[in-house]
């Protein structure tokens, strides 16, 4: 019997608010409005940046349904849908690509006017399409994974190889091509090249895979926790080190073990310390540094200016620098053509019903990419 048109009763993770467990609850989705699509979740990834939203420290709406790393079969589209059909195997997109906006079309931008990292938790249309319990419940990022069905507005979907496996390409919503992007991208990696990566969780070991991948001819990881060293060297990484291991700085410690030629460097985990560290560890004249982890809202960054005044290029990252609907489809493809190997970065795989437990293996330090099944 078909549901288009109809509202979709489904089970969703709920926050109804911050610092709280995830309620698994039965949830109403509306039909999707004109160029709207709805979607039946297939995988969705458990990322960090979801995890911001528990801690409240990132800017959301509440009660919210968030997850944005996901594939899934379209369900029903609404009116004026003309890039994906029902039954197309689609990753939903945080990063949208309107095609119309100034960043859209400039070929170097990539931050859609419609994005939602502010947190509005609507559609576009300034509406939600969820509600439990009589109340309404947002969005998150334009995307909102964690449930059975989302709707989602159609510049936030990008239409995928009906052979790729929805467990795995997940990751490229999100995790895997942020990081692969930020070095071949965003940091444009050159070949022979000595690059420095800070984190090594599921993006660090993405960025890892683009610098080997862009023929850096040395990668080092740098992490607290060297229980993930062998997993970095495993996708690329040719040195690991902690920064607990010595005294000094960890700017010094990477100069002296490179002879100061560290051309990249990579913050990959979203603390304002790293950060002036990994701008403080690139080549003071010709380096680069790329900021790709989620920086903490409401905090001011305090640097010496010489570390830029030098020659220093010090970039941001969102979603790698990818054109989402552009290039979505391209990167799934590229990983069907095993060009890259996801497999490294999958820990655990979990039915849905257990996302309290998958979030629990992120805050171990036990998983990179834990994924639910639906």
């Amino acid at each position: 019997m078909s549901t288009a048109g109809k509202v979709i009763k489904c089970k969703a993770a709920v926050l109804w608010e911050p610092n709280k467990p995830f309620s698994i609850e039965e949830i109403e989705v509306a039909p999707p409005k004109a160029k709207e699509v709805r979607i039946k979740i297939l995988a969705t990834g458990i990322c960090r940046t979801d995890d911001h939203v528990i801690k409240g420290l990132m800017a959301s709406r509440f009660p919210v349904i968030v997850g944005h790393e996901a594939t899934g079969l379209v369900e029903s589209i609404g009116e004026g849908v003309t890039t994906v059909k029902p039954g197309d195997k689609v990753i939903p997109l945080f990063m949208p690509q309107c095609r119309e906006c100034n960043a859209c079309r400039n070929p170097d931008g990539n931050l859609c006017i419609k994005s939602d990292i502010t947190g509005r938790g609507v559609l576009d249309d300034g509406t939600t399409r969820f509600s439990c319990k009589g109340k309404p419940v947002y969005h998150f990022m334009n995307t909102s994974t964690f449930t059975e069905y989302t709707v989602v507005d159609e510049f936030a979907v990008a239409k995928i190889n009906d052979a790729a496996p929805p467990e795995k390409v997940c990751l490229i919503g999100c995790g895997f091509s942020t990081g692969y992007g930020a070095a071949i991208k965003t940091g444009k990696v050159t070949p022979g090249s000595t690059c420095a990566v800070f984190g090594l969780g599921g993006v660090g070991l993405s960025v890892i895979m683009g610098c080997k991948s862009a023929g850096a001819s040395r990668i080092i990881g740098i992490d607290l926790n060297k229980d993930k060293f062998e997993k970095a060297k495993a996708v690329g990484a040719t040195d690991c080190i902690s920064p607990k291991d010595s005294t000094k700085p960890i700017s010094e410690v990477l100069s002296e073990m490179t002879g100061n030629t560290v051309g990249y460097s990579f913050e990959v985990i979203g603390r304002l310390d790293t950060m002036i560290d990994a701008l403080a560890s690139c080549h003071m004249n010709y380096g680069t540094s790329v900021v790709v982890g989620a920086p903490p809202s409401a905090k001011m960054l305090t640097y010496d200016p010489m570390l830029l005044f030098t020659g220093r290029t010090w970039k941001g990252c969102i979603f790698g620098g990818w054109k989402s609907r552009d290039d979505v489809p391209k990167i799934v493809n590229d990983f069907l053509a095993k060009k890259f190997d996801l497999d490294q970065l999958i820990t655990h795989v979990l039915p849905f019903k257990k996302i309290q437990e998958g979030f629990e293996l992120l805050y171990s330090g036990k998983s990179i990419r834990t994924v639910l099944t639906l």
